[in-house]
């Protein structure tokens, strides 16, 4: 049996993305708004240091990651659309208006990838996601027809234990139905009940421009955005 992951807002996850966010008061404006590339790794020893909180997006080649966060940022080419999944090979450190780091990891799973390169993409993958301190949640990409792949699961065994919150994406949520949308959301979430306190679940289409606000206002919680936009927004005047 799963022991219970541990809590994503325990107070040492909290206070580590206090200490690396240490952010001025949001403005309203979309969390991930004029979203600026920074630099390029290709292997763990080109990570630059770590110097502001750094949200991780990571998904499976082909599941609407890149166009998931072009939605997002309301960019159409922020993150590279590859015609040819796993192309994209880099991880890629995007610099948001309020310090905070947007981290486009390598599309993973693509079976036309040689053995090799597959191999070093998943260390590379795996080494990020359990000893970069400066994460401060991750946002997991699924193919709303196709979640939960067992690379999917990889990704939750690899980030799970550090406690830090998880938002899962069913992109391409307009290609099914709404009830076959409604029962693939409750299927998710009901086989990942022991995962409940750190694992959060919603739908997502980047063509019909559906569940962004949604996700702003799950991953901002992960950085104090959302409270803060909610404050403004309600103040009178």
């Amino acid at each position: 049996e799963r022991p219970k992951p541990k809590s994503c807002y325990s107070i040492p996850t909290y206070l580590a993305c206090a200490m690396f966010c240490g952010l001025p008061s949001a403005s309203p404006m979309p969390l991930f708004a004029n979203a600026v590339f920074e630099i390029s790794a290709a292997k763990l020893s080109d990570l630059p240091p770590p110097s502001g909180a750094e949200i991780a997006f990571a998904g499976r080649s082909n599941s609407g990651k890149s166009s998931a966060i072009n939605t997002l940022a309301r960019r159409t080419r922020l993150a590279f659309v590859s015609k040819t999944p796993g192309r994209t090979q880099l991880i890629n450190f995007f610099r948001l208006v309020n310090g905070a780091f947007l981290v486009d990891l390598p599309g993973y799973g693509y079976a036309d990838v040689p053995e090799e390169i597959r191999r070093q993409w998943q260390g590379v993958l795996a080494a990020y996601l359990t000893r970069r301190t400066s994460i401060c949640g991750l946002v997991l990409i699924m193919d709303a027809r196709r979640p939960l792949t067992d690379l999917d699961r990889q990704m939750l065994e690899w980030f799970g234990p550090t406690g830090k919150p998880i938002h899962i994406l069913l992109t391409k949520s307009d290609k099914l139905t709404r009830s076959e949308a409604a029962k693939t959301l409750s299927a998710v979430k009901s086989e990942l009940t022991p995962w409940a306190e750190q694992i959060s679940v919603q739908l997502f289409s980047s063509l019909k421009k559906t569940g962004m606000e949604e996700a702003e206002k799950t991953i901002g919680s992960w950085l104090g955005v959302a409270a803060d936009v909610e404050k403004k927004r309600n103040a009178p005047g």
